[in-house]
């Protein structure tokens, strides 16, 4: 793999891998051309003698972790003072190119403790090694040329998964799914580029009788294929950031109860006074196989108050932005101009794209003794004074087979949690989490990936165009060496160092 940047790491580097905190094990990882070295400095075996430079690759061995600086008269062969010992360890030796980074690494496995970890970095440092910055380590092995930069890239994505959907994806890219479905997309769109080069260095032997027409219905087969993983990626993003779901409903429509609900805690204060919430107040949860960035929300009304106005504005903008809005609806009353305005809220994020769940609160009332003064037909109703039928939106009190643009309605109550099975399904089958995790899809991971798709996707646009306009061969080349240019940029082969620096930036240290 081509390299966007030189490889010169002539120096050693060490940190803690392993979360600063009181725990059994902890591990501190030294890279680079004296990790052996200072390794051995450090290391005694079990009879105390130094030993770790005569170690084969790839072995791990007992013994303990001396500070030399504290040595009173000992040899450099053993240690006699037991005051000397920081600690007891398991060290692994890995030796260049098998390795993570492809240096010579040590791993010191030690026991747990943030003073302990740090005792012993603090010598390993003092001897020779300097702290390594945040990632630095991955971005050894991808300048050593071990992985490439989506690879890299999933490493800080299977360590930050939040769901089982978010683990699966980075673990298939860290694997190659992504870099080997790439390189085929670069593979077919450099084998036309040698054609063309070779058919106008050498006409007399390349026929490129009905080439253009072959090469537009190739183009048209790569284009497709990539549309389809930039829809299926933007799906799988929300999968595996968490979807944004924003409760909206007027003030004390039962808001935080759900939030408190769907969040097994009592997170939103909960009273019978109107407009208690006047912030947004977000939660992470899992529903069944989706993860949820919840959001409480002020209530949505009409209100001269200065704090209540900014915590209303604030809700409209959560909404606005919103991948799933839960609107809740009060049985107990009847619907006001509040409920229609934000049904138009509604509404209009469903045209932009978002997706919306009306949730009919106090359905117990049902049961009781009491009429509803809100029923499913009154809900129907408002929104076909709102939406057109054309518009495909269906209404239903159980979980309905779910088309695109369609907001169903579950009956709902917090106080016997009907209707909560009917709201799981209803988003599982929403956003598609069960298809999405069993068809075997590549996911691009982040937007950097994704961008890159798309402007290969544009570059490949232009060369058709160029085929319908009519054009000579030797104007295809240009675009199809700008998308296998943009396609290399995922695998990190035309990358700025600028860049390259950014993305091992958002890395943990000691990865």
């Amino acid at each position: 793999m081509a390299l966007p940047v030189e490889n010169h790491q002539e120096d050693t580097i060490a940190a803690v891998a392993t979360a600063m905190t009181e725990a059994g094990i902890g591990i501190i990882r030294i890279s680079g051309p004296d990790a052996i070295a200072i390794g051995d400095l450090l290391f005694r075996d079990s009879r105390m003698r130094r030993r770790l430079s005569t170690y084969p690759a790839n072995t791990i061995h007992f013994g303990y972790i001396i500070d030399p600086d504290m040595q009173n008269a000992c040899s450099t062969e053993s240690a006699t003072h037991h005051d000397e010992i920081i600690d007891e360890v398991m060290v692994s030796v890995m030796k260049h190119p098998h390795s993570y980074t492809t240096e010579d690494t040590v791993e010191i496995n030690s026991h747990g403790g943030v003073y302990l970890l740090n005792r012993i970095l603090q010598v390993v440092l003092h001897h020779g090694a300097r702290m390594a910055e945040p990632g630095e380590f991955t971005k050894r092995a991808f300048l050593g040329g071990r992985i490439d930069l989506a690879r890299a890239e999933a490493v800080m994505d299977l360590i930050s998964s939040r769901s089982e959907f978010a683990r699966k994806v980075s673990l298939e890219q860290l694997e190659g799914s992504v870099s080997d479905k790439i390189q085929n997309y670069r593979s077919s769109i450099l084998y036309e580029l040698a054609f063309l080069e070779s058919a106008l260095d050498d006409p007399e032997n390349y026929d490129t009788t009905g080439y253009p027409q072959k090469l537009d219905a190739k183009l048209m087969h790569l284009i497709g294929d990539m549309n389809q993983m930039l829809k299926d990626s933007e799906s799988g993003r929300i999968l595996q950031e968490g979807i944004r779901t924003v409760i909206v409903g007027k003030p004390n429509a039962g808001k935080s109860s759900l939030l408190n609900l769907m969040s097994h805690s009592d997170r939103a204060i909960v009273t019978d006074i109107a407009g208690t919430t006047r912030d947004t107040l977000e939660e992470q949860v899992r529903v069944g196989d989706l993860l949820l960035n919840l959001v409480d929300t002020a209530g949505i009304h009409e209100t001269q108050e200065p704090v209540e106005k900014i915590g209303v504005d604030r809700a409209i903008q959560a909404a606005d932005s919103a991948d799933l809005l839960l609107f809740l609806l009060d049985s107990a009353d009847k619907l006001s101009e509040e409920d229609r305005r934000i049904a138009a809220l509604v509404e209009n994020r469903v045209g932009e794209g978002g997706k919306a769940i009306l949730l009919l609160n106090k359905s117990d009332l049902y049961k009781s003794d009491l009429s509803p003064q809100t029923t499913v037909q009154d809900i129907r109703t408002l929104f076909k004074e709102l939406v057109p039928i054309e518009k495909g939106i269906t209404f239903d009190n159980k979980k309905a087979n779910i088309q695109q643009g369609s907001i169903p309605c579950i009956l709902f109550s917090m106080k016997d949690r009907t209707g909560w099975r009917e709201l799981q399904q209803t988003m599982e089958e929403m956003f598609h989490a069960g298809e999405l995790q069993s068809r075997n899809e590549v996911f691009l991971t982040n937007e950097r990936q994704r961008e890159a798709v798309r402007n290969a996707v544009q570059s490949l646009e232009l060369v058709r165009g160029s085929i319908a306009d009519g054009m000579s061969e030797e104007f295809f080349s240009l675009d199809l060496m700008n998308a296998y240019s943009e396609l290399g940029k995922i695998l990190g082969e035309q990358v700025d160092d600028d860049l390259v620096e950014e993305i091992f930036s958002k890395f943990c240290l000691g990865k």
